[in-house]
């Protein structure tokens, strides 16, 4: 035992011995490649921001002056609606008809004469996919806050009606374009790419727009169906913050569905008296309403207008208004 430990211990010597040996043959250590050095990619460009034109700049003096007058008569209203403008289930139910069930401008329209005509439900039956744009003459401040406003309403316009919003550039159907005077009248090719069968007079119309047409929604289907494909929504840049929100609350909502307004309406932004700047109670219930599943795509009024008032009496039953 002892000798057989003794020659394990020589072995174990042996092998110290000649790796302490090899030690002396090694190559030196070859220092590591040094690290690649980190590259840092540069920050994308800045948009382009073009100087407005004189027209322009008019316009923008133009829209703050009046909006400081519909303010200064109490107009404009960011409440909601209160103890002031209360509505019962029979109002609701006939707003909703006159606001949904009719267009507030003839198809093909040149947006310069309202004609409301009877129409069937129409609505978005899948997911909207909502990009926001900007023409090259717009702040790139304002074009943060309003990229911002649009993504919360859309949001919001998504909670009401059930249906998804996203706002992507990844092929989108419905654009929201904010456009000064000088990039609105030259959008008619982008508009014929973003809509292939528009016709003629709806190009002529928008890009010729009256200052009094503060902003403007276009919707499309599919022929012989009544739910949306497509919708491109304007607003103009020239506005003062509280006009674009107004623009893009009214716009939008129409856009989802709500094509016309009403002059018995209240309180509501569907209503050209522009009481009100921001969606209201009673708007929020139109949208509920529209999208409530007892509704189908494409039911005419008189279909809908008696499912509409059994929806109106139990929203305004639960306590809606």
């Amino acid at each position: 035992m002892r000798h057989g430990g003794i020659q394990r211990g020589v072995i174990w010597l042996a092998l110290a011995t000649g790796l302490a040996g090899c030690d002396l043959l090694m190559a030196p250590p070859v220092a590591p490649p040094p690290e690649p050095p980190v590259v840092v990619p540069a920050p994308p460009p800045l948009p382009t921001v073009t100087p407005p034109s004189q027209a322009s700049r008019d316009l923008a003096t133009y829209y703050g002056r009046l909006q400081n007058d519909l303010l200064a008569q109490g107009l404009l209203r960011g409440d909601g609606g209160g103890p002031d403008t209360p509505f019962t289930d029979t109002l609701l139910a006939r707003n909703f008809v006159r606001i949904a069930l009719f267009n507030e401008y003839r198809d093909d329209s040149d947006f310069q004469r309202p004609q409301a005509t009877v129409s069937k439900l129409r609505r978005w039956d899948g997911p909207i996919r909502m990009s926001v744009a900007f023409g090259d003459t717009v702040p790139l401040a304002q074009r943060d806050a309003d990229l911002a406003s649009v993504s919360s309403y859309a949001a919001r316009l998504s909670r009401l009606t059930g249906v998804p919003v996203t706002i992507t550039d990844e092929n989108p159907n419905f654009h929201v374009l904010f456009l000064g005077e000088d990039d609105r009248r030259g959008y008619g090719p982008a508009l014929r790419a973003l809509i292939p069968n528009i016709s003629d007079a709806t190009v002529r119309a928008f890009t010729g727009l009256p200052r009094e047409q503060l902003c403007v929604v276009i919707g499309t289907f599919v022929p012989g169906q009544s739910n949306y494909s497509k919708a491109v929504a304007m607003v103009r840049a020239e506005h003062p913050s509280l006009m674009r929100s107004a623009c893009i609350h009214e716009e939008l909502a129409q856009g989802m569905g709500l094509a016309n307004d009403s002059p018995g309406a209240r309180p509501s932004i569907f209503n050209d008296d522009e009481e009100f700047a921001l969606l209201t109670r009673h708007d929020e219930l139109l949208l509920q309403m529209l999208y409530d599943p007892r509704l189908q795509t494409g039911m005419d009024p008189a279909k809908a207008a008696p499912i509409a008032r059994q929806i109106a009496r139990e929203y305004l039953a639960a306590g809606a208004s």
